[in-house]
Formats: structure tokens, C-alpha cells, sequence
């Protein structure tokens, strides 16, 4: 059956209200809408009174039904916004997400102050998003996206892609538990949000985490500072004398992050705080003249 933009808006948004307020079911429902009919928003309420053919409203309603199953609406749609770039998502890395605004802000700040041309790591990168936002910002920046997920890898490089930042935007496999391989190089600035989720905590994800997105992105060991302590000791040695590491944290991880950062030779510069007022970031500068 044939119906109409409006109708199809009006119909989603009232199945989605099952399980949705009606404020976020509406915008849920214009989001699918805007994915399906390959629209704006704007173009999607211009063109309201326009028919759409059956198999349009069949393909809303297998999404609503993704939806309705738990599934993160980011996966459903393949994509989402980060730093004001619509970038590819797959359940094979995480969903970019506002708290990370908050390392990837301290990081293009040192990074503007660096030297020219300066080149900057991003370990456990999953979608690129750290990075590229990076790129985006700092023009003169050679950017490395890294990760030790081969899935993970191809979809950073679609960004890439998306993004037009090939050209100072690489990709490679590294695994941030062990020794950075001697090829990589030395960098002014690594930036890095790593699992940090305890083995306790992974029992009491939400459905939507726990069931959709990555373990390997999320499990950090038992204390969920596995990767703190790996890439503080071992990814050092691949940062330039008086260079920097950015780090991303979970909620009551700060204090223990910067001891980990101080034993192994850093000082803590910045601690900041996300869009929910919670501390979320970490900038420290390794001072051994040895590195």
C-alpha cells in the first residue's frame, strides 16, 4: 500500500512510541526516514504530501523492527555524527559517542601547538573517529589510525575515504598490549580511547552495548586499566623526547590512569571533563630525554 512521507512519519514514529517517548520516537522516525528516502530532514517535511511505493515503507518498517529489538540505532542506520562528521559504523567498533569529545578536544589543542607537520598516533582507534577529527582540524597533521581488529581496519579506511583525508590519513594493524613495532616511527602526540570496562561492569552493560557493540572495544581486564598500563609503558618508546599521550577514561578512573601515567615517566598536564560534567580526559607529556 501506498502512503505518503507524512503518513510513513506518523506511522513510524507511533510504533516506535512502544518502547520510545514521543519526543524521541519522532526523531528516531525522521531519522530512519531521512536514511531510507536518502533525504534532509528539510526534504523530508517539504516533501511531506509525496507518495512513497510499498517497498519504501517496507524497508522503514525492518529498520523500526531493529529498533524495536534493542539494536543501537547507529547500526541500524550504518552511520553517525562525530565532531560534525557523518562517519561509517558497524557493529565491528563502537559508536562514536559525545564523551569522547572530550579527549579528542585536548588532543587537537596540543596538537595545534605542535611542530610543523606534526605526526599523531591513534591506538584503539575502531571507527577513526579520534583521529579524523584530528585531521580535520589540524591541517598540517599526519595522522596513523590503529587497531588490532582487522574489521575495525576496514571500516576506519572507509572514513578515511569519506573524509578526503587519505592523503595525510594511514591506516595500520597494531595491538596496544604489546611493543609498538620499530617501523611505526616516533611520534609528537598519540591520542587513545581503550577499553577500560571491568570485568564486573561487562555483566551490567545495557542491552545495547552489551549485546550489539564490540567486546574486544570494550573489556579493559579486571580492573578495566589493562590497556592504560600496556600503552604507558610500552607505546612510550614510540613517542618523541618531551612528546605527548591523550587519554580517554571511564567514570572514577582518573586518579588511577594518572598514577600509571606518572610511574612511567609522564607528567599529567590536563585532566578535563565531558558534556555531562563527568572527567573523562587526560593529557600527559613523557619526560624521559631517553625516549
Amino acid at each position: 500500500m501506498v502512503k505518503t512521507i507524512g503518513q510513513l512519519y506518523l506511522e513510524t514514529r507511533r510504533a516506535l512510541m512502544t518502547q520510545e517517548d514521543s519526543q524521541d520516537a519522532g526523531l528516531i522516525a525522521r531519522y530512519l526516514l531521512c536514511s531510507v528516502l536518502d533525504k534532509t530532514q528539510e526534504q523530508v517535511i517539504a516533501e511531506s504530501d509525496r507518495y512513497v511505493q510499498e517497498d519504501t515503507c517496507m524497508k522503514v518498517s525492518q529498520l523500526v523492527t531493529r529498533i524495536l529489538s534493542g539494536e543501537p540505532l547507529a547500526y541500524v542506520l550504518g552511520q553517525w555524527e562525530f565532531y560534525g562528521m557523518n562517519l561509517i559504523v558497524s557493529p565491528h567498533v563502537l559508536i562514536p559517542r559525545d564523551d569522547t569529545c572530550a579527549v579528542t578536544d585536548l588532543a587537537i589543542r596540543q596538537s595545534l601547538f605542535l611542530d610543523t607537520n606534526p605526526r599523531i598516533l591513534d591506538l584503539c582507534t575502531g571507527s577513526g573517529c579520534i583521529g579524523l577529527a584530528i585531521a580535520s582540524r589540524v591541517k598540517d597533521a599526519k595522522v596513523t589510525l590503529a587497531d588490532i581488529s582487522r574489521e575495525a581496519m576496514q571500516v576506519a579506511k572507509k572514513n578515511i575515504a569519506l573524509q578526503k583525508l587519505s592523503g595525510r590519513v594511514s591506516c595500520i594493524q597494531a595491538d596496544a598490549l604489546k611493543p609498538p613495532a620499530l617501523f611505526l616511527g616516533k611520534f609528537d602526540l598519540i591520542v587513545s580511547n581503550p577499553p577500560y570496562i571491568t570485568t564486573r561492569e561487562m555483566q551490567e552493560l545495557p542491552k545495547s552495548v552489551g549485546e550489539y557493540e564490540p567486546c574486544l572495544a570494550l573489556h579493559g581486564g579486571d580492573d578495566g586499566l589493562m590497556f592504560y598500563r600496556a600503552i604507558a609503558d610500552y607505546y612510550r618508546a614510540a613517542l618523541k623526547p618531551g612528546g605527548f599521550l591523550c587519554f580517554e577514561f571511564g567514570m572514577g578512573q582518573g586518579d588511577d590512569v594518572c598514577n600509571i601515567l606518572e610511574e612511567n615517566g609522564f607528567t599529567v598536564l590536563e585532566r578535563t571533563r565531558d558534556y555531562n560534567d563527568r572527567e573523562r580526559a587526560v593529557l600527559a607529556r613523557y619526560n624521559r630525554k631517553d625516549a
